[in-house]
């Protein structure tokens, strides 16, 4: 076995390993096998956990073929393991270029998949433009980013959307672990590693306070950063005062910031007018999914000079003489500089993938073209078995309480 194919089983395998509640329900899987029969098309950040994910589908019987949503995400070591050691379908490399990003995410379509399981929703535009002719294959699909739903949920108000898609990101069990304590402790796992910087100290900006910029601003809290949040929600202002940090305009933020790391899904949220004002030195970096909130493009336009200065760090001189560092081209930090979300929490993720895709090929002749939330029946089921998984157990209410929370009649 050459060495990075045994490096990618061997990231593979330990993932496997602390993924309890996959590991639960790949059992009933290999017994029942739900997608029999049934192609699935995935765009997903293609690393070990995601590796397992496809394998969990595929032990439920269905074909697997795969790209990545991202160019910078990939971990070769793992897509060189899931070709030879697993025989997947996999199409993607770290630092694919534009053309070949959009050629493989064509090449997964081409094996006309009857489920999406989408990352950013590139698949399902594709699928509404390019290669309708597909439409007729699928019976639904899934999306598990905020982007990824936001532009679902347009698609949807527009009439545009043809399938069922559900909406994995809401889930409970996905998006208040996943999204707060995955990107919060895996952001600065990619920031750390691209920079070797010290934390404590530094002044910190946080561009959203979304569940995401909510878990990197706790966690650049606990490593010793003074935080600052932007933000342009009101209610999310207010309480990011509550918990204790400073709030303030984007502009404004960055005159005095050492560090800034977006986390909004929203374009252009670090302008180039905010960066000619920004602190000499700032370090920038991106935790949403398109490489896009830090407007990359007028700061290479307008830059005098750029450097690569590290690995995954570029050094860029404006005209006034500040100079902006930026980690891994503007995308997204944790897996373009580090190794993504922790394997537990993936675990969580990807059982919430998994059992939403089983609904969804149980059910889909009862679904129409929509956006939909993830059954609470799932939810709970993964709740549960993550408990089991950790030898937790909680109290369930008595049949008297449970009369009372459902009487309006009974007194205190």
């Amino acid at each position: 076995m050459n060495e990075d194919r045994n490096k990618g089983y061997l990231r593979l395998e330990w993932a496997r390993s602390h993924m309890p509640v996959s590991a639960s329900i790949r059992e009933r899987f290999l017994k029942e096998k739900p997608f029999s029969g049934l192609r699935v098309g995935m765009a997903l950040h293609v690393e070990a956990k995601t590796g397992i994910f496809a394998l969990l589908l595929r032990e439920g019987g269905a074909e697997i073929h795969m790209a990545s949503c991202n160019p910078l995400s990939t971990d070769d070591s793992v897509v060189t393991s899931l070709r030879e050691d697993y025989k997947v379908d996999v199409h993607a490399k770290k630092g694919e270029s534009e053309d070949e990003y959009y050629e493989y995410l064509h090449k997964v379509l081409d094996s006309k998949p009857n489920i999406i399981v989408d990352d950013g929703g590139d698949l399902v535009k594709i699928l509404h433009t390019d290669r309708m002719d597909l439409i007729e294959n699928i019976i639904g699909g899934n999306e598990e980013t905020t982007t990824g739903v936001n532009r679902l949920k347009v698609m949807e108000r527009a009439g545009a959307l043809r399938f069922p898609m559900f909406d994995v990101n809401d889930a409970d069990m996905k998006h208040l672990f996943d999204n707060r304590y995955g990107t919060g402790q895996s952001a600065l796992d990619g920031i750390m590693n691209a920079t070797n910087i010290l934390i404590a100290g530094k002044r910190v900006t946080v561009v959203g306070y979304g569940y995401c910029g909510k878990g990197i601003a706790l966690r650049m809290k606990g490593m010793g950063a003074r935080v600052t949040v932007t933000e342009i929600d009101p209610v999310k202002a207010n309480e990011a005062t509550m918990e204790g940090f400073d709030v303030m305009p984007v502009k404004k933020a960055l005159a005095e910031s050492d560090m800034v790391v977006t986390a909004t899904g929203m374009k252009s949220v670090v302008d180039m007018d905010s960066m000619i004002g920004a602190k000499d030195g700032i370090i920038l970096s991106n935790a949403g999914h398109f490489n896009n909130e830090i407007d990359t493009e007028k700061l290479e336009k307008e830059s005098v000079e750029s450097t690569q200065v590290r690995e995954s760090v570029k050094a860029y001189r404006l005209r006034n003489g500040k100079r902006i560092y930026l980690i891994s081209d503007g995308r997204l930090v944790n897996l373009a500089s580090g190794q993504g979300h922790p394997v537990e929490i993936m675990d969580m993720s990807f059982a919430i993938q998994a059992l939403t895709a089983e609904y969804l090929a149980r059910n889909h002749k009862d679904l129409k073209p929509a956006v939909y939330a993830v059954p609470e029946t799932v939810d709970r089921e993964v709740a549960v078995i993550r408990l089991k998984s950790q030898g937790i157990e909680i109290d369930t209410p008595t049949e008297e309480q449970i009369r009372y929370a459902n009487s309006w009649t009974e007194g205190t």
